[in-house]
């Protein structure tokens, strides 16, 4: 389920506060496709993840994924004095450190809809929601994380005592998250999100983005993509599950024709810009009305292809009503992005640089005079 944008855009600004190593950051303008560039460690990637907790309003799945992707977990030990893992919530505030009066607070800058991330306690809880815990063996102030969105709430049991038997059989007894006041997650107002980068794809995502679009016409701009590069790829097609003498089941996978040979190749044998590019034109058609955030966006695509991978994300952007935001470490990736931006009139591009002030991340923002001067004069701005 999406929820409806305003003028266009799901966030025509940002404002983070106490997420992850971002202390405070607001963006006063986003566009249609935002670039972010700057140093490593100034929370680049961080705004991406912000923005993914944004759309999919602080939901059980989203924090877990991004928790699980750098590994931030408690450890414990259950009854059978087996090791277990829960999520980190800690991981989430700035610093790794939560006090009731510094929550996680993520909407645009006007804080008119703002999604809410704090620390709840029993003891500051509802008699009903209370009642949930009331067989809980013992007295025990059990921690969870409270998410706040338009008037609804969820809470997500966390427990950051890793060897209280009372914490492992809360655990045992309550797996998986807990929603409170009857709310179920899918009829909050989300917005879809898909996100890639920085490494390849898998090829179930692939499959899954392919599916979508197989036999429609929305296979142009995965060709089209493809076609930016000089292979001369003439189809594409995703071939099931196969397993031969000698060979392993390897799933499903993306093949192409090309024009000089007559069997098919693996799409991943002619490299990982030829994935990235096939991959992001099918994640613009699957990202409709919705969110895409690509990290380091210029992984394995050459310079010279830069000004046309920007130009095809900002014209299908636009098209699908897709609000696209990426991070960058290179120049040439800005200066084909600058390049695009000021060719392409009708999809806003908006070029951003972070920097580190202390706890604060500070926003240099890019005006699209500034931006054409990048590009004429190859300014380096990241």
């Amino acid at each position: 389920m999406s929820d409806e944008p305003a003028n266009g855009l799901h966030l025509p600004d940002v404002s983070i506060s106490n997420f992850r190593g971002i202390g405070r950051l607001s963006i006063r303008r986003l566009g249609r496709v935002t670039l972010l560039g700057g140093r490593n460690g100034v929370c680049k990637t961080t705004v991406l993840d912000a923005v993914r907790t944004y759309a999919a309003r602080g939901s059980r799945s989203t924090l877990h994924d991004l928790l699980d992707k750098r590994e931030e977990y408690v450890a414990a030990v259950d009854e059978g004095h087996d090791a277990v893992t829960s999520p980190d919530f800690g991981a989430l505030f700035h610093g790794r450190t939560i006090t009731s009066d510094r929550p996680v607070i993520i909407g645009p800058t006007s804080g008119d809809d703002d999604l809410r991330i704090e620390v709840s306690t029993l003891a500051n809880r509802s008699p009903d929601q209370r009642g949930l815990f009331a067989d809980l063996p013992g007295e025990s102030d059990v921690q969870a994380i409270r998410v706040v969105y338009r008037g609804r709430e969820r809470l997500l049991p966390w427990l950051p005592v890793v060897n209280a038997p009372r914490a492992n059989w809360l655990r045992l007894r309550y797996p998986g998250n807990l929603l409170v006041g009857q709310v179920e997650e899918e009829k909050w107002p989300v917005v879809d999100c898909e996100s890639l980068g920085p490494g390849l794809p898998s090829n179930r995502m692939l499959a899954r983005f392919w599916d979508s679009v197989t036999l429609t016409e929305e296979e142009g701009l995965s060709l089209q993509a493809l076609r930016l590069t000089d292979h001369g790829i003439e189809r594409v097609a995703v071939v099931g599950e196969e397993q031969g003498p000698g060979y392993r089941a390897t799933g499903r996978r993306v093949v192409v024709k090309l024009r000089d040979d007559a069997r098919p190749v693996p799409l991943k044998s002619l490299g990982d810009g030829v994935t990235r590019l096939f991959a992001t034109a099918l994640a613009l058609v699957n990202s409709r009305d919705a969110f895409l955030v690509v990290d380091e966006a210029e992984n394995g695509i050459h310079y010279s292809v830069q000004r046309d991978f920007w130009r095809m994300i900002l014209r299908a952007a636009q098209q699908y009503n897709v609000q696209v935001l990426a991070t960058t470490h290179s120049s040439d990736c800005v200066t084909g992005f600058a390049r695009a931006a000021i060719e392409c009139h009708d999809a806003l591009g908006v070029y951003v640089r972070l920097e580190r002030d202390g706890n604060r991340v500070r926003a240099v923002e890019y005006s699209e005079e500034e931006l054409g001067t990048v590009a004429d004069q190859g300014i380096e701005v990241r």
